[in-house]
């Protein structure tokens, strides 16, 4: 059964989310880890404490936040699995949809992403 990353990003220091829309995904998760198909995710505190290491040219260099280059950021991952690419793209259209029906008025961008079963041999 094919697995997928799903990642929500946003800008940063927008607020906290109405009630409307944790409630809304509460049952949204819910149902999803109930048929097995949600398997783990959670929301990511704010780029404040993040650390970056940045290999560049053979170097490695060290940058903490917060990056004030950023204007959208990671908020929230999830892992999860469905029988097809087909399921998981129509669900993740349901997820945005919450988003856009319960926080209309701030840009999200959710991202599906499947998850390699490789490694895949190196190309020559």
């Amino acid at each position: 059964m094919p697995r997928f990353m799903g990642f929500v990003r946003m800008e940063e220091n927008i607020g906290t989310p109405p009630k409307s829309l944790f409630e809304a995904m509460d049952v949204y998760i819910g149902e999803r880890a109930a048929s097995g198909v949600f398997i783990d995710g959670g929301g990511l505190y704010g780029t404040e404490d993040a650390v970056n290491f940045v290999v560049k040219n053979g170097e490695v260099t060290r940058v903490d936040g917060p990056y004030a280059e950023g204007k959208e950021v990671v908020g929230g991952w999830s892992l999860l699995q469905y029988d097809t690419l087909e399921e998981a793209i129509a669900d993740t259209q349901t997820f945005a949809d919450l988003h856009a029906e319960h926080w209309p008025e701030v840009t999200v961008v959710s991202t599906l992403r499947q998850i390699s079963e490789g490694p895949e041999e190196p190309e020559s």
